[in-house]
């Protein structure tokens, strides 16, 4: 029999992603969709709903920062440490419209003890870009997968 403990890196980084999925109300009650995962880095999608616009009639930046803040909080857990976010910040590059597909591209720049640094791409239907984000991440106690250490 084998656990957690046994999985290689890629393996590891998808039992987690399942396992933060389950508990994920927010991601998937807005439609998201999990499109990739890998060791520091995750892909995940969403198409802007109406109810997700503002009053210029464009999506609400607050749904597209919770999309790269998704991706970002998949791709720092995929070590399995419990990892939370200690900054963030997005700049908005163009206004998407209701119907419009978003990605969020998250990739791992630095990680070093307990802090990590990624960049999250957020791009559109025809992968004009959309918004960047970069987010700062902090391990705390605790694993996803029961009888695993993670990465220490």
């Amino acid at each position: 029999m084998t656990g957690p403990g046994d999985l290689s890196p890629q393996a590891l980084a998808e039992a987690c992603a399942e396992a933060m999925w389950a508990d994920d109300g927010a991601s998937r009650d807005l439609g998201m969709h999990l499109e990739g995962i890998g060791p520091g880095e995750a892909v995940l999608s969403m198409t802007i709903a109406e109810h997700m616009t503002n009053g210029h009639g464009t999506a609400h930046g607050g749904f597209i920062f919770t999309l790269a803040d998704s991706a970002f909080a998949f791709a720092c857990n995929s070590r399995n440490q419990r990892t939370v976010a200690q900054h963030c910040s997005i700049t908005f590059i163009a206004s998407p419209s209701a119907g419009d597909r978003l990605t969020a591209t998250a990739l791992e720049r630095s990680l070093t003890g307990r802090s990590g640094i990624y960049d999250i791409s957020v791009t559109d239907q025809a992968g004009r870009a959309v918004a960047e984000f970069r987010g700062h991440s902090r391990t705390i106690k605790g694993t996803l997968l029961p009888g695993h250490a993670g990465a220490e």
